[in-house]
C-alpha cells in the first residue's frame, strides 16, 4: 500500500441493523489498529457517535471520533466528509478509518466521493489520500426474513415505505460483504432463505452470518476487496441485462452470449449499464425458487398499457426489476425503468444511437463490436430489455403481459 493512501472501511446497512455494535466492535480489536471513526447520522443529534464514545475506545475530544450530523454524507454532506478525511489523514496519527454511514444513506455516491478525491485539488490530497478497502452492508437476517415473506418487515413510523425497500435493496446491490446481523433470531431455513434472497440480488459480496456483529476483523479489515467499477456492476440485474443477448423469446438460458450492451457518449442509458461482467455461477436459488428472467423485445411499447400492467397488475413475486425501455409516440427516447420492492420509477436516459446521422453513426458503429451486435436493421440499438428477480416467477405469464404492452 502507498504510505500516503490510508485505507477506509465504509460500514451501511439499515437503521437498526447492528452497524454501531459492529463499530464498537471493530474498535475493541487487540490488534493495535490505530482507528479514526466518522459517523453520519441524519438527526440534529448523533446517538450512534454517543454510543460509540461512551464505549472508551474512540473520543471526540481527541479527533479520532467525527460526528456529522443533520443530514447525509451520500448527498448534502458530500464535502464535510472529505474535508473531515482530510483533517484525519493530515493528523497522520492513524491507521484506518472507518466510515458509519447513515440507515439511510445509499452507499453509491458515498463511495464515488471518497474515490473523487484524488483528483480533487492539492489541498486535499498534499497529506495523503483516503482509500477504499471495503464496503460490508449490515443486514437484519430477521427484517429481511419478515421483507420478502409478508413485505411489512422495513416498514418503520415516518419513513416512506416505498424508500425503505428500495434503499435496502441498494445498500445489498452496493459492496463487498454481507453481514447477515442477528442470525439467531431465525430458523436455520429462514436464514438459508435469506442468504438466497441476498445472493439473487449480489451474486458477488461474501455474505457471512453473525450475531451482535461478532465477526472476525481480518474479514472485513485490510482485505483489499474494494474496486468501484467490479462492486458498481456486482448487481445480479446488471450482469443479466449485460451478459443477454438473445432473440425474442424470452428464454435467457438459451440464447445468452456474454457480451455487454454499452453505450458511450451523449447517446447513453442508464450509467450502471457501462460495466464489464463477471462469469460466476448460474443458480439463483434454486431451492427457494428465486431466480432472474430476461424479458427482450424490439417493437416499441404503448405507455399507458405498459403504465396499466404496472400500477394494477404487478406481480407481488418480482423483488427486483430493471432495464431499458421506449414507446410509441417517443421511439427517440430511451428509458431507464427501475422496481425495488414497493417503489417503481422510470426516468430519461437519453437517446438511442439510432437518432444519430448516418455520418456519425457509422464511425461509431465500424469501432463498437458490441453496438454491432445488438444493431437491428429495422430499430438500430432501440430495444426492450428488462430483468426480473424473484420468487417462483411466471415467466409465460409475464412474457404475455409485457407482449400485450407491444404495438
Amino acid at each position: 500500500m502507498n504510505r500516503y493512501e490510508t485505507p477506509v472501511l465504509l460500514l451501511t446497512g439499515y437503521l437498526g441493523s447492528g452497524k454501531t455494535t459492529l463499530l464498537n466492535r471493530i474498535l475493541s480489536n487487540q490488534d493495535g489498529i490505530r482507528f479514526a471513526v466518522i459517523v453520519n447520522d441524519i438527526g440534529e443529534v448523533n446517538i450512534d457517535a454517543s454510543l460509540i464514545q461512551k464505549g472508551g475506545i474512540v473520543d471526540q475530544q481527541d479527533d479520532s471520533l467525527i460526528a456529522l450530523q443533520n443530514g447525509c454524507i451520500c448527498c448534502t454532506l458530500k464535502m464535510d466528509l472529505v474535508e473531515q478525511l482530510h483533517d484525519i489523514i493530515s493528523m497522520q496519527r492513524f491507521d484506518y478509518i472507518v466510515i458509519e454511514a447513515s440507515g439511510i444513506c445509499e452507499p453509491g455516491p458515498i463511495a464515488q466521493t471518497i474515490c473523487s478525491i484524488p483528483s480533487m485539488e492539492q489541498k486535499y490530497t498534499e497529506d495523503g489520500i483516503p482509500r477504499i478497502d471495503c464496503i460490508a452492508t449490515v443486514v437484519d437476517a430477521l427484517r429481511m426474513q419478515s421483507e420478502f415473506d409478508c413485505g411489512e418487515g422495513l416498514v418503520r413510523p415516518g419513513l416512506n415505505e416505498n424508500d425503505i425497500e428500495n434503499l435496502v435493496i441498494q445498500q445489498i446491490e452496493f459492496c463487498n460483504i454481507v453481514l447477515l446481523n442477528k442470525a439467531d433470531l431465525v430458523s436455520p431455513s429462514e436464514l438459508e432463505r435469506v442468504s438466497q434472497i441476498i445472493r439473487a440480488l449480489q451474486p458477488h459480496a461474501e455474505i457471512i452470518p453473525c450475531n451482535f456483529g461478532d465477526v472476525p476483523l481480518e474479514k472485513i479489515i485490510h482485505t483489499g476487496m474494494f474496486d468501484f467499477e467490479r462492486v458498481a456492476t456486482s448487481a445480479a440485474w446488471i450482469s443479466k441485462i449485460e451478459n443477454y443477448h438473445g432473440e425474442e423469446d424470452g428464454d435467457e438460458d438459451e440464447h445468452e452470449h456474454h457480451h455487454h450492451h454499452h453505450h458511450d457518449g451523449h447517446h447513453c442509458h442508464d450509467e450502471h449499464c457501462h460495466c464489464h461482467h463477471h462469469h460466476h455461477g448460474e443458480g439463483e436459488a434454486l431451492e427457494y425458487g428465486i431466480g432472474t428472467f430476461v424479458y427482450y423485445r424490439r417493437r416499441p411499447m404503448d405507455l399507458s398499457r405498459f403504465d396499466h400492467f404496472v400500477a394494477r397488475n404487478w406481480p407481488r413475486s418480482i423483488i427486483r426489476a430493471k432495464g431499458i425501455c421506449y414507446f410509441r409516440g417517443e421511439k427517440d427516447t430511451c428509458y431507464v425503468f427501475e422496481q425495488a420492492g414497493k417503489q417503481i420509477q422510470m426516468h430519461n436516459a437519453g437517446q438511442w444511437y439510432a437518432t444519430m446521422p448516418e455520418d456519425e453513426l457509422k464511425p461509431i458503429l465500424a469501432r463498437d463490436q458490441r453496438l454491432q451486435d445488438d444493431w437491428d436493421p429495422i430499430y438500430g440499438d432501440r430495444m426492450q430489455k428488462l430483468v426480473f428477480i424473484g420468487q417462483h416467477l411466471d415467466k409465460k405469464a409475464l412474457t404475455e403481459a409485457l407482449d400485450n404492452c407491444l404495438v
